[in-house]
């Protein structure tokens, strides 16, 4: 393998190529396994930002930096605007949009929120990797879900934060963009693995089976959009995909949901991801039971969802012939 440093601008014959493929190209042919290898350990970089994915698709224009002799990483480390608290027993961080918040099992080597943490905590504090650097999941976030999420640093920590996860009493609020006139309530239901159409949703029958699973999902009316709603929802419980499921049985599917909006008939409404971030996150403290909440304001793609349903509703004021 070449040591040298190489970079190169992806031609138009290349766009839509995989970035393996335009660093097999960079790199004189190297195999393939070789060059998905590099992408892999982080030694590749996409307009000035490192890529982990061989297979994603580059586009014309985009600029390709190769260092096959760079320090091999298995993610990029979390940004330290990031990071919202950090003590010796938690770790509050906002989550990007698009990120995975931990591995499915021990096998999967892909980026993780919670793997760009343990680095970004292990440089801040001049750590090596182990014992002192392990993360404790209490919580996850579904990856096209941004906002708030902790993590536990400590065994005493893990262990109280999981008591109140189980007692209910952590405080969880999202902000939601959701199709349609949204009305504020309470829904609540029990969650099963499979509705008859191989996707979570709520047990129809009288009595529940004992893999369901209860949820409570609290929702307030923020603001009334054209063909939308800002809403936000405060949780009682947190189950896989509870509020999506939530809205979308009650006829307002998320702006941007992909798969629980199949039987909504409105006027659907673009959005780059399920819009819906994790923007309260409130507990007690581990050591001392003092409580701590923390704010985090929508990223950048929810607000210009947002702006967009507000301009488009006052241009059909505006428009004479509404």
């Amino acid at each position: 393998m070449a040591s040298e440093q190489r970079r190169g601008v992806v031609d138009e014959d290349e766009d839509g190529a995989t970035l393996a493929a335009v660093v097999r190209g960079l790199m004189d042919g190297l195999s393939w396994n070789k060059s998905r290898d590099l992408v892999r350990t982080g030694r590749v970089q996409v307009d000035g930002q490192m890529r982990f994915d061989p297979a994603e698709r580059l586009r014309a224009g985009a600029l390709v930096e190769v260092n096959p002799t760079g320090r091999r990483r298995s993610a990029p480390p979390l940004p330290e605007d990031r990071l919202v608290f950090v003590d010796s027993e938690v770790v509050v961080v906002r989550k990007p949009a698009g990120l995975l918040s931990v591995p499915w099992d021990d096998r999967d080597d892909r980026d993780t929120l919670i793997e760009r943490t343990r680095i970004t905590l292990r440089e801040r504090e001049g750590t090596r990797s182990g014992e002192r650097d392990r993360l404790g999941v209490v919580q996850r976030l579904d990856k096209d879900t941004s906002g708030l999420l902790v993590f536990a640093r400590t065994r005493r920590a893990r262990k109280a934060l999981e008591a109140q996860f189980r007692a209910h009493t952590i405080f969880r609020r999202y902000v939601a963009l959701v199709h349609g006139a949204a009305k504020a309530g309470v829904h609540e239901s029990y969650l099963i693995a499979d509705r008859g159409d191989g996707l979570r949703g709520s047990w129809r029958g009288k009595s529940p089976p004992k893999a369901a699973k209860k949820a409570i999902t609290k929702v307030r009316v923020e603001e009334k959009l054209d063909g939308a709603t800002l809403i936000s929802c405060q949780l009682e419980t947190g189950r896989q995909h509870q509020i999506r499921i939530h809205l979308a049985e009650a006829g307002h599917p998320l702006v941007g949901e992909p798969v629980y909006g199949r039987g909504y008939r409105g006027r659907r409404l673009p959005a780059p991801r399920p819009m819906l971030h994790a923007a309260s996150l409130g507990f007690r403290h581990p050591v001392g039971d003092r409580p701590v909440r923390f704010e985090a304001p929508p990223p950048d793609d929810f607000c210009a969802a947002l702006e967009q349903l507000r301009h488009s509703d006052t241009d059909a004021e505006d428009d004479p012939g509404g």
